[in-house]
């Protein structure tokens, strides 16, 4: 897939951040793009921007697999096919095992790895018809394990070990699979938990010299279209970040996890204690997306 133009793109996850950065870029090379999210005023605000005979917008919750089955019958019924799913919809949490909210665990499930799914599921077939494309968003944190973020962690590693499956399974049919490995991206997610935990601001400025640089979301967007645009298996921002993926095993021995525990032992309580001030284990702007 040497060009995007005139290919038709779905993303998940498409009103604000990474999606909707992609969403324009893809837009601007003569794309059509087919932005979901739950965030209705934010997807008209990104529509705004662009050819209305080249987007569509649709409202549709990742969790419900007859919502997203609907949203790409109304995209390929608009645009006839579906070339490349862009699976990108996803939510962080605070707090740490013992603290957090279970229900808050089970919503980050539901959004980032049942989600995931439910996207790849309901596109699949189109995306096979035209021999297409898959894209999982998952993180660097499917390479390096942080205390304080069990649930994210976990869902990220699962969406990458999705793609890596699919990918084989899918092979044969003519469509390629790729994961997306982000470090520090000045998106929303990254931006609120910053803002609503010095812990979090903390936790990254502890880490060594690149590790706790944040990228633009402009920059990581264009390295998520090189990477559609090759079909390449995995994209990662910093394209250094790759270099984790082999060394997994070693930041598991017992000499790196010793200094991660006393990091850990440091950070984790005040982490709980400021979610507990706070009174909830998301974010403010995901929970009021959760009540509309």
């Amino acid at each position: 897939m040497s060009s995007v133009n005139g290919k038709v793109v779905l993303i998940t996850g498409g009103a604000n951040g990474i999606g909707a950065a992609v969403g324009r870029r893809l837009h601007a090379k003569g794309a059509k793009v087919v932005l979901s999210d739950l965030d209705e005023a934010a997807l008209h605000d990104v529509a705004g921007d662009l050819d209305r005979d080249r987007v569509l917008t649709l409202r549709a919750d990742v969790r419900d697999l007859a919502a997203m089955e609907a949203a790409v019958s109304r995209a390929v019924d608009r645009f006839g096919g579906i070339d490349v799913v862009m699976a990108n919809a996803g939510i962080a949490t605070y707090g740490s095992v013992l603290n957090m909210d279970p229900a808050a665990f089970r919503t980050l499930i539901d959004v980032n790895v049942i989600g995931v799914f439910h996207t790849v599921r309901s596109a699949l077939p189109a995306v096979i018809g035209r021999k297409g494309h898959v894209l999982i968003v998952s993180s660097g944190a499917a390479y390096i394990a942080s205390a304080g973020m069990v649930p994210y962690d976990t869902s990220k590693a699962a969406v990458e070990h999705f793609a890596n499956a699919l990918r084989l399974e899918v092979a044969q049919l003519g469509v390629t699979v790729g994961s997306a490995h982000m470090l520090w991206v000045d998106t929303p997610l990254v931006r609120e938990s910053k803002a609503e935990l010095a812990t979090a601001r903390e936790m990254i400025e502890s880490l060594p010299g690149p590790l706790r640089r944040t990228t633009s979301v402009d920059t990581c967007a264009a390295a998520f279209v090189k990477g559609i645009e090759a079909r390449k298996s995995h994209i990662n921002v910093p394209s250094w970040l790759g270099l984790f993926r082999w060394l997994k095993p070693l930041l598991s021995t017992p000499a790196i996890e010793s200094q991660l525990v006393r990091r850990a032992a440091d950070q984790v309580p005040k982490m709980d204690a400021e979610v507990a001030a706070l009174g909830r284990s998301m974010s403010a702007r995901t929970e009021a997306l959760e009540k509309r």
